[in-house]
């Protein structure tokens, strides 16, 4: 289907409106309408928050009347089931517009097609595809979440030049410079939950929450922890929700933990440790939809050994810190070079003094 340079700007607008929920709509997916008339803008929405009005509604109450014989944008196909909301793509059909345009399918199975095909049985013009790429990408994590069953992980690493997070004795703070340690935090904030491990824990003792950005809620902090080592003074279990998991279940410990503040969920797999793909599952079942890793290099490993990461957020400073210094990734020795893993470069910046490369495996 061919699109008119109307319907592209129209759906432009859409998507920026829908990027105004990026941390605010979780678990439900980031989502932006535009009603137009005669090419004008008679009405606008996004949805801000999870139980809220969705953008359709929003947008339908700033047009009102005008709303009959509109086209509507939608950067997701309207939901046709009763949720904490009503369907609005029975909204769309009350308020009588002729012509919906959305930029993708809804991946949720409760929807999935039926939102379009209810406004077709009622004589709407409907059509998909238009910017799905950019509205994919926007809603990235829960795309995942539907479709595979586990969130997006996004794996954040600092390092100097040569591929060093740490020094020998532990020692790596700071690395890069404050304008890309605040470039990370805009990364936090836009996740659901923030994964570390207990050697980062020991070593660094991070918060892990969100600082120096506006943000309406605190992403939950995860910590692997096979044998429920975190200190009960250890600052991670502050200021908002913690969930360690672990590969043993000591009863003892765990109920200091819970009643430090934290969640304790035992998840083994067969070698002892963590099982980290089932720990992806159980986050998918609380409705997280982007996860943000922050760990050491031996968890970086595990993950990127496992297939569990999806995409990598590098920032790298312009120092060396010599081969004795810890890596990024504990990964086995290579003896070819055609068992070197492949990425995809999709973005690369200079934020500050620093470069900011983000990547996604092959």
């Amino acid at each position: 289907m061919s699109f008119s340079a109307v319907d592209h700007g129209m759906m432009a607008r859409a998507l920026q409106l829908a990027e105004r929920g990026l941390w605010t709509t979780s678990p439900n997916p980031r989502v932006g309408c535009v009603l137009v008339q005669a090419g004008e803008i008679v009405g606008e929405g996004w949805h801000e928050k999870a139980g809220g009005p969705h953008a359709e509604v929003h947008a339908l109450l700033a047009a009102g009347d005008k709303a009959r014989g509109a086209t509507a944008y939608v950067t997701l196909e309207p939901c046709s089931h009763t949720g904490r909301t009503p369907p609005c793509a029975e909204a769309l059909i009350a308020a009588g517009v002729s012509r919906v345009v959305a930029a993708m399918g809804d991946p949720n199975p409760l929807v999935a097609g039926q939102g379009l095909s209810l406004l077709q049985v009622a004589g709407i013009e409907t059509a998909s595809g238009l910017l799905e790429n950019e509205a994919r990408e926007l809603n990235i994590g829960f795309v995942s979440r539907m479709t595979r069953g586990r969130p997006w992980l996004r794996l954040k690493a600092a390092a100097s030049l040569d591929g060093k997070t740490a020094l020998n004795n532990g020692v790596s703070q700071w690395i890069t410079g404050p304008e890309a340690r605040r470039d990370g935090q805009h990364w936090r904030a836009r996740a659901c939950a923030i994964l570390t491990g207990i050697g980062t824990v020991r070593d660094d003792d991070p918060q892990l929450n969100v600082r120096d950005v506006e943000t309406p809620r605190q992403p939950l902090r995860v910590v692997v922890d096979s044998r429920l080592e975190t200190p009960l003074t250890a600052k991670i279990l502050q200021g908002g929700p913690t969930l360690i998991v672990a590969a043993v279940n000591d009863e003892k410990r765990a109920n200091l933990l819970r009643l430090a503040g934290s969640e304790v969920l035992v998840l083994p797999n067969a070698a002892g440790k963590v099982d980290l793909k089932s720990l992806l599952e159980a986050l998918a079942q609380r409705g997280i939809n982007e996860v943000h890793a922050e760990a050491g290099f031996k968890l970086n490993g595990s993950l990127m050994r496992e297939g569990l990461v999806d995409e990598l957020l590098l920032y790298l400073a312009p120092c060396l810190m010599g081969h004795a210094a810890s890596g990024l990734f504990n990964l086995p020795e290579l003896t070819r070079l055609d068992g070197k893993r492949l990425l995809q470069i999709r973005d690369l910046r200079q934020i500050g003094e620093d470069i900011r490369l983000i990547a996604r495996p092959r």
